[in-house]
Order: C-alpha cells, then sequence, then structure tokens
C-alpha cells in the first residue's frame, strides 16, 4: 500500500475518503489498522525516528507507544546471538575436555 488516501466509495474520479470513526474527510490512513481517519480521530506515535498517526480505537488497544514493538524486534535479534554463543561455548568445552 501507498500509505495515501483510501477511497471509500470506490476510487471513482472524485472520491473523498471519510473518516472511519466520526464521517469528516479523512487526512490519511492509520498506521496500525489502515482505516481512514481524519486529524481529530487520530493521536500521533510516540517513542519512534519517525511520527505516525494512528486512529483512537487503535490507541485504546494500546498502540501509541512503539517501544513495544522495538523490544520485540531486539529479542528476535538477540536472541539467536546469544543461542549460538552458547553453543560456542559447549562446542569449545567439549573439544577441551
Amino acid at each position: 500500500m501507498s500509505g495515501g488516501l483510501i477511497p471509500v466509495d470506490g476510487g471513482g474520479g472524485g472520491a473523498v475518503a471519510r473518516c472511519v470513526r466520526c464521517g469528516a474527510e479523512a487526512a490519511g490512513p492509520c498506521a496500525s489498522c489502515r482505516a481512514p481517519v481524519c486529524g481529530d480521530c487520530c493521536v500521533l506515535t510516540e517513542g519512534g525516528a519517525r511520527v505516525w498517526a494512528i486512529c483512537l480505537a487503535c490507541e485504546d488497544r494500546g498502540g501509541r507507544s512503539l517501544r513495544r514493538g522495538w523490544a520485540a524486534v531486539l529479542g528476535w535479534i538477540a536472541l539467536p546471538i546469544v543461542g549460538l554463543a552458547l553453543l560456542v561455548a559447549l562446542i569449545e568445552w567439549l573439544r577441551r575436555g
């Protein structure tokens, strides 16, 4: 997806995307669920290098902060590295013993 406005009437010509919450003209899609939202029905994310707008429903589900997402990414990177380090240590211990 391009991240642009999402027309609600099938995209014919002069279609205007409408906010899923209040029906006003949408400013863009929610970064989390991709639903079109207006400026009054969205909040900005915190804690990232880039600021994203998310709808109020996604914020209610705890999506405003990116901290949990970054922790998951770091976990997926660190876990294999730690596993490989333990494997190398075990091989060295078995080879010396």
